[in-house]
């Protein structure tokens, strides 16, 4: 039933060849067009989980206490000494341009210069303070001498002054949405205005500008993915040598890169059409649409010219290539989109995205390569090869048909069960997040990260910030009860490896009841009395962040010494146990804000999706094989090879150290997915021999024959594109091409090498 209708397909297709190649060409022209209206699209909410438990608290507390998308610019003066007028100057201008720049919430900017930074002295008559900057101030040495003072007054060293008096801090939080056009704020063109306003307009040879944050972070992923089109390039040049060794004809060198070309066009207009943008993250998909197109183009070719070659014309040959390969060429792709799919489940926005993006491109690849090539190369002339099969090709194709043969199969499956196991015992040690400081999108390297270690080096108090949020009762404050158990929660998280320091309202309470008894630290506690609990607590106002109008939220901020896995896993652990011992009706420690609240839900979600993620793509590509073999034991032939490289994978970021993050995630399913096209094509062959009771080492061997050196052949072409990678400027896209590399490889291999032998013990022939 399935052959004949792909016989009548075939017979139509070809009828109306010329009819099909025009409406290929205009839907080209018109995805090309929808194509380069195509925007880079970097938005803070598509990088966070925002259905998580965290998440909905920090979206349900965000207009209060702030977000997690926040910009620190650290103001350095090269001399070591900020109190000279020079840098008082530069840090006002910086202050002053940064509180302009449209999507900044103006009234979270924080600086010296800002009118909520204040200090408080305890004096005869009680307390006295003021603005930090007075309002008279100059820049003359003792108008410096007076601001030193009330920097050391306010207790804001290590915050928004540097640790040694080097730099000065300007922070601020940002809005979702640009508040000239009321329409989303495009993160990369302010990170642009970012570089071009503060750092070219004030950095000088005294004065050095460090700018760190999530909009400042994707604007310079961005940058650095401005590189991928070099490397797409570079790709498409040794895939068009390679295409031509292995053709020896210049048309059939041409047409698989433009047909794989067309879909990567067609994929970039339907991102359009569907009302996506491109994410820096997602930027390398078109390159691995434009291989997996590639790869399918190169059994195309070769099915063409082996009949060609056995004395079919070229549109024969054409015919019959499109016959054979339509129903293996579109398991293996449709394999490929819906695993793509199954990223769908990740409750990440980008990862979503990229889901989308990869599967819309495999899917058009059935169009362009397995329906479009074989009809271009309808109208070429195909010269037949002078040699059916080099000698040395067919002794190799012998070599490699020993496999499937018992007495080498046992000693294959042994090593493959003892590499799994290694594999498997070092995948087990795979952290989840990420694993270095700064961005682990960027490069050590990188300015943007050069920025990041300034800061947490001058710093105490970084982007690092995790904030549990306290939710009670209306003026739930003025219960000490109440702030002694949230002053229990910050002492003892104090305490807790990976927290450099801790904020929240009892600890300031503490400070100000001392103030209001002459500074004595023997009274810094929580007054028991409730008239002398208002009075600590009415010094403390709602700017501060550290209660709401009401006083029934509470936040407790936690700052860590840095954002890898490790150390947020250590702290979420510990508020996860004091939740246990402190939660009641009255009172709540809920995680999490903060860029690494944000960061703790991301690894949570990414731990959580990773299972059920492998189940999807499995579970898709064993269906699918399934219907296509309507055999089990060719089912697992294809799919326990891909189990045993994706374990392999895994046990190859351990010894990386690439951590289970965002960008790498999908890399895993990404791999099995292209690495299923090279078993079903070996296999497909190979069924239709076993079916007619060949013995399985001469049905391999032929398998071999007709498409083993494509297969090859495809893994070299696609391994060498993505090992490029390795000189990106992204950190992400270097793992992600050693990780497909190795996977690109390692599934070919196992396709020739480990499948013969499961198809062996399989298909036992009687002695």
């Amino acid at each position: 039933m399935l052959d004949k209708l792909v016989n009548g397909f075939e017979s139509y297709l070809f009828r109306h060849r010329a009819f099909v190649i025009f409406f290929f060409a205009l839907a080209t022209i018109f995805l090309g067009m929808q194509a380069s209206n195509l925007k880079m699209d970097a938005a803070f909410v598509k990088n966070i989980p925002l259905n998580h438990s965290y998440m909905q608290t920090y979206l349900k507390h965000q207009k209060q206490f702030g977000g997690a998308n926040s910009i620190m610019v650290a103001v350095e003066d090269t001399s070591g000494n900020i109190f000279n007028a020079n840098f008082f100057d530069s840090l006002k201008n910086v202050h002053d341009q940064l509180f302009f720049i449209p999507g900044v919430d103006r009234a979270q900017v924080k600086s010296l210069f800002s009118p909520s930074t204040r200090f408080t002295e305890v004096v005869e008559d009680g307390f006295a303070g003021g603005p930090v900057i007075p309002a008279d101030f100059s820049t003359t040495e003792q108008g410096l001498k007076i601001v030193r003072g009330n920097i050391e007054k306010a207790g804001i060293v290590g915050r928004l002054i540097a640790e040694d008096y080097s730099a000065a801090m300007v922070s601020a939080q940002l809005m979702d949405f640009d508040p000239q056009t009321g329409e989303a704020l495009d993160t990369l063109a302010f990170a642009a205005q970012l570089e071009k306003q503060l750092r070219e307009q004030y950095e000088t040879d005294t004065i050095k500008i460090h700018i760190i944050g999530f909009a400042k972070m994707a604007g310079d992923v961005a940058d650095g993915a401005k590189g991928v089109l070099l490397f797409f390039l570079i790709a498409i040049l040794v895939t068009a040598v390679m295409v031509y060794f292995f053709s020896k004809s210049v048309a059939l060198t041409i047409l698989p890169l433009v047909c794989s070309l067309t879909a990567v066009v067609w994929q970039l207009g339907l991102l359009t059409v569907v009302g996506f943008g491109l994410d820096p993250m997602s930027i390398l998909i078109p390159f691995l649409v434009f291989a997996i197109g590639v790869s399918h183009s190169v059994q195309m070719i070769n099915a063409v010219r082996r009949r060609v070659t056995d004395g079919q014309t070229t549109k024969a040959a054409a015919a019959l290539a499109f016959r054979s390969l339509l129903i293996p060429g579109g398991v293996a792709l449709l394999s490929d989109t819906i695993g793509f799919m199954t990223l769908l489940a990740i409750d990440i926005g980008i990862i979503r995205e990229l889901a989308i993006s990869a599967s819309l491109g495999v899917a058009v690849i059935i169009l362009t390569n397995l329906i479009l090539l074989p009809l271009l190369i309808s109208f070429t002339t195909v010269t037949p090869s002078k040699e059916k099969q080099p000698n040395s090709a067919n002794n190799i194709w012998l070599s490699l048909s020993k496999f499937a043969t018992p007495k080498y199969a046992v000693w294959v499956l042994l090593a493959t069960g003892l590499l799994y196991a290694v594999g498997l015992h070092q995948a087990n040690k795979m952290k989840i997040g990420d694993l270095q400081g700064g961005a682990p999108a960027l490069h050590l390297d990188s300015r943007y990260n050069q920025d990041t270690f300034f800061i947490t080096d001058k710093f105490s108090i970084t982007t690092d910030v995790m904030t549990v949020i306290v939710e009670a009762f209306p003026e739930a404050c003025t219960y000490h009860s109440v702030l002694t158990q949230i002053d229990d929660f910050e002492w003892q998280l104090s305490n807790t490896p990976g927290v450099e320091a801790t904020a929240s309202l009892a600890s300031v309470a503490k400070r100000v009841n001392a103030g209001f008894n002459e500074g004595n630290p023997k009274w810094s506690v929580l007054p028991r009395t409730t008239a002398s609990l208002v009075q600590a607590v009415g010094r403390v106002p709602t700017t501060s962040g550290l209660l709401n109008s009401d006083c029934s939220v509470m936040p407790v901020y936690l700052f860590l010494k840095d954002h890898k896995a490790e150390t947020i896993e250590v702290v979420i652990d510990k508020v996860n146990q004091l939740q246990q011992q402190m939660d009641n009706d009255k009172i709540q420690f809920k995680l999490a804000s903060g860029p690494v609240g944000v960061m703790a839900a991301t690894n949570e979600a990414v731990a959580e999706a990773q299972l059920p993620m492998m189940l999807y793509v499995y579970g898709a590509v064993f269906f699918l094989c399934l219907i296509s073999f309507r055999s089990l034991r060719a089912t697992i032939a294809v799919i326990l090879p891909l189990y045993v490289v994706s374990t392999l994978a895994q046990a190859l970021m351990t010894q990386l150290d690439i951590g289970l993050a965002v960008s790498t995630l999908p890399v895993i399913a990404l791999g099995v997915g292209i690495g299923v096209d090279y078993g079903i094509y070996i296999l497909s062959t190979m069924a239709v021999r076993l079916r007619d009771g060949m013995p399985v080492q001469q049905a391999y061997y032929e398998a071999l024959v007709e498409r083993g050196s494509a297969v090859i052949f495809t893994g070299l072409t696609l391994a060498i594109g993505v090992s490029t990678w390795f000189f990106s400027a992204l950190k992400f896209q270097m793992d992600m091409g050693i990780l497909l590399t190795f996977m690109f490889l390692v599934n070919m291999l196992g396709a020739i090498i480990i499948l013969p032998a499961i198809a062996a013990m399989f298909w036992r022939q009687p002695k």
